[in-house]
Order: structure tokens, then sequence, then C-alpha cells
């Protein structure tokens, strides 16, 4: 199951189907990590480190989060699945 949501995620990412919350954007600033690094950590990740549900009021209720593990990345990436859309960033 976990292998086949990297898959769906990974063609999120090719077809240029995500989009950055603000909060993403803090933390990999302050992380020092650019867009590019974090789109090439996920498309060459090898698995889902593990799954959580969202506790954020903001959230959907059971809403899920990957928490994605890469070689290439030193900080997991938190990749939240059902808040991506093109254009129509959504904050947490």
């Amino acid at each position: 199951m976990r292998q086949n949501t990297l898959v769906n995620i990974k063609r999120m990412i090719i077809s240029d189907r995500y989009v950055f919350t603000k909060k993403a954007e803090i933390e990999m600033f302050i992380d020092g990590l650019t867009e590019e690094d974090v789109l090439e950590s996920i498309l060459n990740a090898n698995g889902i480190k593990k799954v959580l549900r969202s506790t954020s009021s903001n959230a959907s209720q059971g809403e899920k989060l990957y928490v994605i593990e890469s070689q290439e990345c030193p900080a997991n990436i938190v990749f939240i699945g059902e808040k991506v859309s093109r254009g129509e960033p959504v904050e947490p």
C-alpha cells in the first residue's frame, strides 16, 4: 500500500500537480532546502517511513501525512496527500 502511495506521489510531482504551503516554504528555508532539493528527494525516495494522522484543527478529518525518507535529503519530508492540488494552496 505504501509503495503504491509513493508511486502516486511521484507521478503528481512529475506531472506538476503539487503545491507547497507557506508552512512548507518556511520549513524549507529554515532547513536550507530549495524546492528542487525537496522534489528531487521525493523522486529518488525508496519508501514512506511512516503515515501519520493530522491533528491540525484546519485539516480534514483523518487527513494522512506521509513521512518520506530519502538519502538525498538530511531532513524528513512530510507530504500531505489529500491537499495536493495545483494552484490552490491550502494552509495546514
